[in-house]
């Protein structure tokens, strides 16, 4: 995949990135949220978002969190990651295309710190991700998941 990119396309991604900066490290929440919403990601309202969380900027498109919402911090949102399902021996990391997906977080979920929420990802309505824990595949509504890949071992009461 060739992907061609213009001076400002450049400059708007450098920015991103520095407001990104900015915003995982200041205090209060509020400013956070607003900063993260500047670069273009969709937040509801009275979501937390909690210190060092890492927000994909080349696609803030992709990423659309719900109300009431709580992020812990060091939490990673991924909208892209290579295509390994074409890996060949002698390829190199770059030989491999981007995928890219939508990551939609839904209204009052909770997800624990230091988890990793990969591309193409839904977390249901009202469910709990555990501490630590890689999300490759959708969570049902008021679950539990936990674990390295996420695996649902709860099913809550609505």
């Amino acid at each position: 995949m060739n992907m061609s990119y213009t001076y400002q396309d450049m400059m708007i991604g450098v920015v991103n990135r520095l407001i990104h900066t900015l915003a995982s490290h200041l205090y209060p929440n509020s400013v956070r949220v607003f900063l993260f919403r500047l670069i273009g990601f969709k937040i509801g309202s009275n979501t937390f978002i909690g210190k060092h969380v890492s927000f994909d900027v080349s696609r803030p498109d992709l990423v659309v969190i719900g109300n009431n919402v709580g992020i812990a911090l060091n939490v990673v949102f991924l909208t892209h990651r290579r295509d390994v399902s074409l890996y060949h021996k002698d390829k190199g990391y770059n030989d491999y295309p981007f995928i890219f997906g939508k990551v939609l977080v839904r209204d009052n979920a909770q997800i624990g710190t230091g988890s990793i929420i990969m591309p193409g990802v839904t977390i249901g309505r009202g469910s709990i991700i555990g501490a630590g824990s890689v999300v490759t595949k959708n969570v049902p509504d008021y679950c539990v998941a936990v674990g390295v890949p996420a695996k649902v071992i709860k099913e809550l009461d609505q």
